[in-house]
């Protein structure tokens, strides 16, 4: 086995060893409570830029399969676990994690302490760090960690976003890309008549695409960076912002398109960063989160019923409830620690949600919220 070292920018040091690429790696290292669902976060392209620690002790007991990706490969910048399963006891598996990290060139490190570690960001917050299974000198680690850019002020989005805009799926062959009867819950409702949905690709996972497809959605997914006038010259019934990495707040180009589509009347969801820059775009302001939230099992409570929503969540940044306007109303919050989950325009068609209503992984308390979308559109028509 080959010997590894996880470098935190305070200045502790893990040893353990490598499962993945035999290289070394740096980014914002940051924790997931989740117990399954590791290879939906290997590819989710929210994670880009940052080392993700799996809090679960074991994983990769039940290997790698086609159809649970999120993307087309990984996008985490390297990986974190305390027992890495050597074996895939899985019907479905097509290999074992370790084979899969290794393939993909991801650096990642096991047999290390993951519940101090994860203390520590709990306590400190989230840190830059670097996983090195070449050089693992702890000082020279260390300093590698402290030149890691920050993630405050990065613009992730240009790493992950589509190069050109393609239709959904792009090939029902590609593995993961046309999985939707394997979501487990048939939807709320389907549109009478197709509806034609523009998308912004800031870092989209897939199953957000199967579930649009599921409810009746034709989805036409646009770079990041498309002006909001091409997207409108298409004359969609609907627009929809998706989730994605770094801070929304350098995403300037973002913003006026987003504030151009609310002004345009067009009916719009976003989930995840496309909340965040929803928010933005309204003329709210956004902060950085201590540790985040990343996990299966975050509560949130719907203001509108006082019901309760157990969701899955992905997000480093939250929108500040007292920056908002008062065309704007906060519609759901976090009960760990009552920050904004939810938010929509008053008078204009526009809704987003911090969360994740399409799982993958996790449940799907909100999986209610396309058919919302749904309705609007249709109100809107």
């Amino acid at each position: 086995m080959t010997k590894a070292i996880l470098a935190l920018e305070d200045g502790s040091w893990f040893e353990g060893i490598s499962v993945g690429a035999r290289g070394d790696t740096g980014g914002e290292v940051v924790f997931n409570t989740s117990m399954t669902g590791y290879q939906e976060v290997l590819t989710d392209p929210s994670y880009a830029g940052q080392i993700v620690t799996m809090t679960c002790p074991e994983i990769g007991n039940y290997g790698v399969t086609d159809g649970d990706v999120e993307s087309r490969a990984p996008q985490v910048a390297g990986f974190i676990v305390r027992n890495a399963s050597p074996i895939a006891s899985n019907w479905r598996a097509s290999g074992t994690l370790g084979d899969y990290l290794s393939t993909h060139e991801i650096v990642a490190i096991a047999d290390i302490d993951t519940r101090a570690l994860t203390r520590t960001l709990r306590s400190k917050g989230v840190m830059r760090g670097v996983i090195s299974a070449v050089n693992v000198d702890p000082e020279q680690a260390i300093a590698r960690a402290r030149a890691v850019p920050p993630m405050e002020g990065a613009d992730l989005v240009t790493r992950v976003t589509c190069s050109t805009a393609f239709d959904w799926p792009p090939d029902p062959a590609e593995p993961g890309a046309a999985s939707a009867e394997e979501f487990g819950l048939p939807p709320q409702r389907r549109a009478g008549l197709p509806l034609r949905i523009a998308a912004y690709d800031f870092g989209m996972k897939w199953n957000i695409l199967r579930r649009l497809g599921a409810y009746g959605c034709e989805v036409r997914v646009f770079p990041a960076s498309t002006p909001a006038s091409e997207l409108l010259a298409t004359d969609p019934d609907g627009v929809f912002l998706s989730n994605g990495p770094g801070d929304p707040a350098s995403l300037d180009y973002a913003v006026k398109n987003v504030k151009a589509l609310v002004v345009a009347e067009v009916p719009t969801f976003g989930i995840c960063l496309g909340h965040q820059l929803l928010g933005l775009a309204l003329g709210g302001k956004t902060y950085k989160l201590k540790f985040g939230h990343r996990g299966a099992n975050h509560p949130v409570k719907h203001l509108a019923t006082d019901k309760i929503e157990i969701t899955s969540q992905n997000h480093g940044f939250a929108i500040d409830p007292d920056s908002l306007p008062n065309d704007v109303t906060v519609t759901h919050l976090n009960l760990y620690d009552g920050t904004v989950e939810g938010l929509r325009h008053t008078s204009r068609p526009a809704f987003a949600v911090q969360y994740h209503p399409e799982a993958s992984p996790g449940p799907h308390d909100a999986d209610y919220l396309f058919g919302l979308f749904l309705d609007l559109i249709e109100e809107h028509r």
